[in-house]
């Protein structure tokens, strides 16, 4: 199994650390990169998928994705994802980890096709090991 590149997409810097350390340990993944907001994410996203040709390794394979975020939340990053699926070579596998208890939260959730779970926080070595088994 070939170790993918993972993104961390949360506004709590601390849930970050811990969630890195967590996926450094596992060894499951070659790269981790973290996003404290969608729209940081989101611009990064964009500007890899445009160089995809170039540097495939810079699009995630997988990302974990917060709800509520300031600048831009999980729902509207989701939204720009729509655009970024027209323009990307590579599927990006995306999964919801969240405080959030909501069903509304959950119920959403599934109406994304690229929404492969909903995860709550925090992240365990188990979630990384169905996620990367997935892969």
């Amino acid at each position: 199994m070939t170790k993918k590149t993972i993104w961390v997409v949360d506004d709590d810097v601390i849930y970050q650390i811990i969630a890195n350390k967590i996926i450094k340990r596992s060894e499951l993944f070659a790269n981790v990169q973290s996003f404290v907001n969608g729209k940081l994410a989101m611009d990064m996203l964009q500007t890899a998928v445009e160089k995809e040709n170039e540097t495939p390794s810079e699009v995630p394979d997988v990302i974990l994705l917060d709800i509520n975020m300031p600048v831009m939340d999980g729902w509207e990053f989701m939204l720009k994802m729509e655009y970024i699926k027209t323009i990307c070579n590579k599927n990006i596998h995306i999964y919801i980890v969240s405080s959030s208890i909501a069903v509304e939260d959950k119920t959403k959730a599934k109406t994304y096709a690229d929404i492969l779970g909903y995860l709550s926080k925090p992240l365990t070595l188990i979630d990384l090991q169905l996620i990367a088994a997935h892969e």
